[in-house]
């Protein structure tokens, strides 16, 4: 299932896909199929205006980040944490040693400053390699060099390597956390993941309590045309189209209870 997601979303992206309709198109064309070839270009096009030159993208995403808000303050007390991983470069780290983060460094500098105000907390991590070759050292395994740096002691540190995806973090995560007594933990995870996330710790039987952090978007942001950031505008429409296929996988699949969990 884990290589077929994988395969599955090359195609499914919204620039692979504004590609495979130009490649039907030529294919029409080969086959004198005017019409055809006509309607996967102008389908092409589309997604590729909707995804460049829109807000859309990060439309879609704010909903998702504003479906479990951040909280309005500390916990009162603070026994365990989990972190999903996903926010270190591990291609990188693995040949390069040291800490590299990608956009979602914030799921451990947030852990990190909780760590540091509840000196007694665990800190669960769980996050293997994700990609299709399987050479690469995980975020269980990096995140023992950062929280290492900054002084946490290793005894606190719970690592889980062998996720892959967010469904295997779930479902690797329940023993080892049920072994050690660790209940109601915070669930450090991006916002705009938290909704998939939190399906699936539902699912298993696992309570957990949301903390969202590396929130993408303004939470103030409409349909518009917006021509000055293509780049960036492909990003969101990517991530969000990624979480929104996540979630109806997840549910047709029987892997969460809610196509789309809320508090």
């Amino acid at each position: 299932m884990f290589v077929v997601s994988k395969l599955f979303w090359m195609a499914a992206q919204p620039l692979s896909l504004a590609f495979l309709f130009v490649a039907v198109a030529l294919l029409a064309l080969i086959f004198h199929g005017r019409k055809t070839a006509m309607s996967a270009l102008v389908a092409s096009l589309l997604i590729l205006f909707l995804t460049l030159y829109t807000t859309l993208g990060s439309y879609a995403l704010q909903g998702l980040e504003a479906r479990f808000p951040r909280p309005s303050g500390d916990p009162e007390a603070l026994t365990c944490m989990i972190v999903l991983g996903g926010a270190f470069e591990t291609e990188v780290t693995t040949q390069r040693g040291g800490i590299e983060f990608n956009q979602a460094a914030e799921r451990f500098i947030e852990a990190l400053r909780l760590a540091e105000r509840f000196p007694q907390s665990k800190i669960f991590v769980s996050g293997g390699d994700g990609s299709l070759s399987g050479r690469y050292e995980g975020d269980a395994v990096a995140s023992e060099r950062f929280f290492a740096t900054f002084g946490v002691a290793p005894e606190r540190l719970i690592g889980e390597p062998a996720s892959r995806t967010t469904f295997e973090n779930v479902e690797n995560s329940g023993s080892l956390l049920e072994q050690r007594g660790l209940r109601n933990c915070l669930l450090i995870t991006s916002a705009f993941h938290m909704p998939r996330s939190i399906g699936l710790f539902r699912k298993a039987g696992i309570d957990v309590v949301p903390w969202p952090v590396d929130f993408r978007t303004s939470g103030i942001v409409t349909p518009a045309l917006d021509f000055t950031q293509p780049t960036l505008n492909a990003q969101q429409m990517a991530t969000a189209v990624r979480e929104g296929i996540g979630l109806a996988a997840y549910y047709v699949l029987g892997r969460t209870s809610a196509l789309y969990p809320a508090p």
